[in-house]
């Protein structure tokens, strides 16, 4: 596919900012809106790379993008509104990178905005709030799933039959990913102070907990959260203009299994198999020449299968990553440094999330309220992003290279 490796390192992500109160807020006394999170994420990322909210041409996000338009007094010759669930905004800067590539627009903003916790079921215009209730998801529900944690814990439980894993093995990814949130201020379960949950967890208290849906107990599953946050991806004249460190979009890949997970042809496998590796093509690497992962964790059996279809471990054997060390701050491939889904914060659709966290990472400006804290920031120079949409079914895959 010459055409799609032509689009290899033709655009950047120049900049990426958060919202400026996120996590837990009605627990603070705050009750912020999606849009306020969309507009504050917007407003910061333009201060911080310098360019003008009046330059962008292009807007993408999970059915905003007219609305934030004409919040922000845009006329963009590109609109994107793309919504696949989480994996929506890995499949975004898939999109801008192919209209920056072909010429039709020079800055491109992905912007996310999600007050999962103030108002729930409907902040991301895309996750939920439809209405009604669809077929799909009624012939899902016949079969005794409705809702997230009962339909992931069916993946888990296959797992566990077809591997020999065991509910203990995935505890270690809830462990070490809270490992990666007592490093950053910003996430929710840093510390007791910060939420009488937080600070750092042991596989005994992860399986000691309170059941959501067998074999799942709550550290199992990620947080319900607010979050905005926005990325600016240009072409590379004015990437490599700015004061900013620049981040290569080096492949891009995006692909769907299924639909209602009744359809799933394997609970152990999902369509990242696929998305990442037209990304590996695209880029010219492998699995073998990533030195991060930004994988998506709204559970912790998303995050073993995701890493097994990625490459980055045999099938069966994705939790190893998080139970040998590997994943861990000093491994040598760090997982979600942020604390993920599960400890650090999850919308509804935390796709943005890994997006900000991984332009951190590779721009050397990791966050701890300010610039990275001593075990935080890593020496990567290459990261593989993967989003998960709906229930392990659509999935947006990122090469991204400092």
């Amino acid at each position: 596919m010459p055409v799609a490796h032509e689009l290899s390192r033709a655009a950047a992500i120049v900049g990426a900012a958060e919202s400026n109160e996120i996590g837990f807020t009605p627990e603070r006394g705050l009750r912020i809106t999606s849009l306020q999170h969309h507009i504050e994420a917007i407003k910061n990322v333009s201060d911080y790379t310098g360019i003008p909210i009046s330059d962008i041409d292009g807007v993408f996000s999970a059915g905003w993008s007219s609305e934030l338009a004409e919040h922000l007094g845009l006329r963009p010759s590109y609109i994107d509104t793309t919504s696949v669930g989480g994996c929506s905004f890995q499949i975004h800067v898939h999109h801008a990178l192919a209209a920056i590539a072909s010429g039709i627009i020079d800055i491109a903003l992905v912007s996310h905005g999600e007050a999962g916790r103030s108002y729930r079921g409907g902040g991301g215009r895309g996750g939920g709030g439809r209405g009604e209730v669809s077929p799909a998801e009624l012939a899902t529900a016949a079969y005794g799933t409705f809702g997230a944690p009962s339909q992931y814990a069916h993946a888990m439980v296959r797992h566990m039959h077809a591997y020999g894993t065991t509910p203990e093995d995935f505890a270690h990814i809830a462990v070490v990913t809270r490992q990666w949130a007592t490093l950053n201020p910003r996430a929710v379960m840093f510390s007791k102070e910060t939420d009488p949950n937080g600070g750092p967890i042991t596989v005994e208290m992860v399986q000691n907990g309170p059941m959501i849906a067998w074999p799942m107990t709550i550290a199992h599953c990620c947080m319900v959260c607010d979050h905005g946050g926005a990325v600016i991806v240009a072409r590379p004249e004015i990437a490599m203009s700015l004061r900013t460190n620049p981040v290569w979009i080096a492949g891009a890949g995006e692909s769907m299994g299924h639909s209602n997970m009744v359809e799933m042809a394997d609970f152990t496998a999902t369509s990242a198999a696929r998305s990442s590796k037209t990304a590996y093509e695209m880029a010219s690497m492998g699995p073998q020449d990533m030195d991060m992962a930004m994988i998506y964790d709204s559970f912790t059996i998303t995050a073993a299968i995701t890493a097994e279809m990625l490459g980055l471990a045999p099938r069966g054997r994705g939790h190893t990553l998080w139970k040998e060390g590997t994943a861990a701050p000093g491994g040598s491939l760090p997982i979600n440094t942020n604390g993920g889904g599960l400890s650090f914060n999850h919308s509804g659709m935390y796709g943005m999330q890994l997006l900000v966290e991984a332009y951190r990472q590779l721009s050397q400006t990791a966050e701890d309220g300010v610039n990275g804290i001593e075990g935080k920031q890593t020496d990567s120079q290459t990261c593989i992003v993967n989003g998960t949409g709906g229930t392990l079914s659509t999935t947006g895959t990122l090469i991204l290279e400092a």
